[in-house]
């Protein structure tokens, strides 16, 4: 199999999947690219993921304004690979919307670095964010289910596809402001055999973090049957 690998590789050698440059080793992204991904370091807040936290809660962990507010929190955590701007908006494009699915490995991989605080804490599921059916035949996969895929293969945690499934069709979440994106997406999540997840650690996944509204939805759901926490982990944040 190595053999004809080195084969293919030499006859179409991989390349970065940003900038096109010829790469050594399969590895989706060249050293250069990778370099000016702004990726979220440990200097967030405990609980939401937000960069740049800089009040305690008291056990030594940093906590942003927002969630020392808070006494009940939809997630338990909230982790992001990277900041979502104008260089990794063509990484995340490309992989949605522009077929490669190739990627998928890569970016896994980096989903389980920026979720070590989850996956200390322990995760027993993982569900990915889903599409509504009209979405899913138009686009032919889903991005989200991509990366549990390959995340579950990593770490060896049960994927469940279909435990929360989109009954409602609505508009993409980019066309609207941030109000209407909780109306948009208000009950279009319904939960399908919970006893799957019940008293569980759930850890969804997504592609992009803008406000949250669509893991606040698809968590409100899923705390329906009662798992033990819910976390979220995304590949990029909207700051």
């Amino acid at each position: 199999m190595n053999f004809f690998k080195d084969i293919i590789n030499l006859i179409l050698p991989p390349r970065c999947a940003v900038c096109g440059r010829i790469l050594n080793a399969d590895k989706g992204l060249c050293d250069d690219c990778i370099a000016k991904l702004d990726f979220i370091n440990d200097t967030v807040c405990y609980r939401c993921g937000q960069p740049f936290g800089t009040l305690s809660d008291g056990k030594g962990h940093h906590i942003c304004a927002s969630c020392l507010q808070q006494s009940r929190h939809v997630f338990r955590f909230s982790r992001s690979v990277f900041v979502y701007d104008e260089f990794s908006k063509k990484l995340v494009l490309d992989f949605k919307f522009h077929d490669r699915t190739d990627l998928a490995t890569l970016l896994a991989k980096m989903l389980y670095v920026a979720g070590k605080d989850i996956f200390s804490a322990g995760v027993d599921v993982i569900v990915p964010v889903p599409l509504h059916y009209t979405r899913l035949l138009k686009r032919r996969y889903n991005q989200s289910a991509l990366l549990a895929k390959e995340l579950g293969r990593l770490t060896g945690i049960k994927v469940c596809y279909n435990v929360v499934i989109k009954n409602k069709r609505t508009k993409p979440q980019v066309e609207c402001s941030g109000v209407e994106r909780l109306n948009n997406i208000k009950g279009a999540f319904k939960i399908r055999e919970p006893e799957l997840i019940k008293d569980k650690r759930i850890l969804l996944i997504d592609d992009v973090l803008t406000t949250g509204a669509t893991l606040t939805e698809c968590a409100r759901v899923i705390r329906k049957a009662r798992p033990r926490s819910v976390d979220n982990l995304t590949l990029a944040r909207v700051l």
